[in-house]
Order: C-alpha cells, then structure tokens, then sequence
C-alpha cells in the first residue's frame, strides 16, 4: 500500500457538517490544511463554516487566536453539498455522519469509486465497528478509525482504531494528521466502544440511574465527579453536550454486544423520545440558551 506522507497532505474532505464535522474541519484548517466540508443538505457546509468562524472569533477574543491565524483558517475552508465532487482530488476523506452503520457504508461505496487510489480513508465513530464499515471497501486497508471528542477545537484527545484489516501507514499516517492537529493520539483495537466511549458510557449511565433515583440533582451528582476525581466536566454535562440520542445509540449497541451492564435508564429512553437531547436541543438534563450557555 502507497498513502501520501504527512507532508504530501494538502487537502481533506470531510464529510457531515454537524457538531463533529464542523470540529474536525476546523483544527485541520487551523492545522494549515485546505478543508471542504461536504453535506447533502442545502447550506449546511456553509453553516457549518459560520460556526467555525463564530469559534475563532471568540478565540481572538480571549487572545488565544490570533486575526491573522483566523483569517488564514477561514481562507483554507470551502463548502460543498455534492459528495462526488468534494472527494476529488483529496489526499484525506474524513467521514463524520450519524452512527449509522448503513450510511456510512453507503458513503464509503460512493467515496471508493471516487476518490484517489492511494487516499487515506478515516470514520469518525464513537463506538461502531471499523472493520464492518471498511468491508464494503475495495482495499479495506486504508479504512482507520478517528474518534474525536466534542467540542472538538478544545478536547485534545482522539482515538486512532485499527481494525484486523487495516495496514500499519494507515494507522502511522492517522497518527501523525491527530498530532499536526495539536491533539493527542491513542490508539486501540476495533472492540466494542474502543477505550474511552465504553469507560465512559459506564460513568454516564450510572450518573443518570443515580439522578432517576433522586440520589441527588444533575449539578451535584456532576460536582461530585468534578471535585472528587478531578474530571472537567460531570457526566450528565457531558451527555447534554455529546447528545442524549447519541448516548442511547452507543448504550443500546453495547448492550447488545456486551451485554445488560449498558442498558439505557428509562430517564434516557424518555428524554430522547421527548426530543430533549441536550445543549443542541435547548434541554436535556440541563437547560441550554440559544448562545450555548447553560441556563439551569
């Protein structure tokens, strides 16, 4: 197998322009790479763009981005709603869809026939089997796993996963692209929730058992993971912020694979039928203003 080095690396594609998609497409641009940001639905890579911008403004504004830096970041950034097109010619396809095992695969199929022979391919997924979305590829080798965290221009870690098929410069190109980032690489066999959504899961799933319980509220059963164990941030905080839909997908796919230890509470279950899925719903276990500040 033949993939660019990091220095051969000008452009990425990635793919979605949701919460995940708009951060993966701002630290690479901010990394001094071209990024198009690719979504079906109409104007959403260029919303996705207005974001990115929104979070370099405020990085100027607390003095830890400088204009020019802003400026030069916008600049590497274009949006594209055509999926064909925006994988052209890239040396990078990062894929950043909802965990749906299907879609993604449908898009990799679209993206195989596509894209440049020897161009590294990633999924961004929290917990779905690498191996299962690569199978569908002609060479299955160069399909790694980048598991990024949100808000993905502040967390620094990200999950590079190797499944039984991949080929070692895959997983060393993925490595390097995680470090010219500004992030912190890990990386981890293709199991069930890899390393940090399964040990994760667990805190966070039990945090809303003990809240359903009345044990204590939201904010303190958070303080006490925060004061106690020095985590930044509490678990049902946490889950307002990566989504509850997303969190009851993870629960209910490791369930099935590792058994009843991550079944979803009903308070989750609840929530997620009542659409209140967190900060980007306004309301989860929290209240969140339209500005992103929580509000109760």
């Amino acid at each position: 197998m033949t993939l660019p080095t990091l220095d051969q690396v000008r452009t990425i594609a990635v793919i979605g322009a949701g919460t995940m998609g708009h951060g993966i497409a701002h630290v690479a641009a901010q990394a001094g790479i071209a990024v198009r940001i690719q979504d079906k639905v109409a104007g959403a890579a260029t919303g996705a763009i207005a974001k990115i911008a929104k979070n370099l403004a405020k990085g100027v504004e607390l003095g830890k981005v400088t204009p020019e830096a802003r400026d030069a970041t916008l600049a590497r950034l274009s949006a594209f709603e055509d999926l064909e097109a925006v994988v052209e010619d890239v040396e990078v396809v990062i894929e950043a869809v909802p965990e749906i095992l299907g879609l993604k695969r449908e898009i990799f199929g679209i993206v195989d026939r596509v894209a440049l022979d020897h161009a590294l391919f990633a999924t961004n997924t929290s917990s779905l089997p690498i191996a299962d979305i690569a199978n569908g590829l002609a060479d299955p080798a160069r399909l790694v796993g980048m598991h990024f965290f949100n808000p993905v221009h502040v967390m620094k870690l990200v999950e590079v996963v190797r499944h039984p098929r991949v080929h070692p410069e895959a997983v060393a190109l993925a490595v390097a692209l995680v470090e010219k980032f500004g992030k912190t690489p890990i990386t981890v066999a293709d199991s069930p929730g890899f390393a940090s959504s399964r040990l994760g899961l667990v805190i966070g799933l039990e945090a809303m058992r003990m809240f359903e319980q009345g044990v204590a509220s939201a904010a303190d059963i958070d303080t006490a993971m925060k004061l106690g164990y020095g985590h930044p941030m509490g678990p049902l905080e946490l889950t307002d912020l990566v989504g509850l839909d997303v969190r009851l997908g993870i629960a209910q796919y490791l369930t099935t694979v590792l058994g009843p230890g991550f079944t979803p509470p009903q308070i989750l279950i609840d929530k997620v039928a009542a659409k209140k899925l967190g900060k980007k719903s306004g309301e989860g276990f929290y209240q969140w203003a339209p500005d992103g500040k929580r509000i109760g």
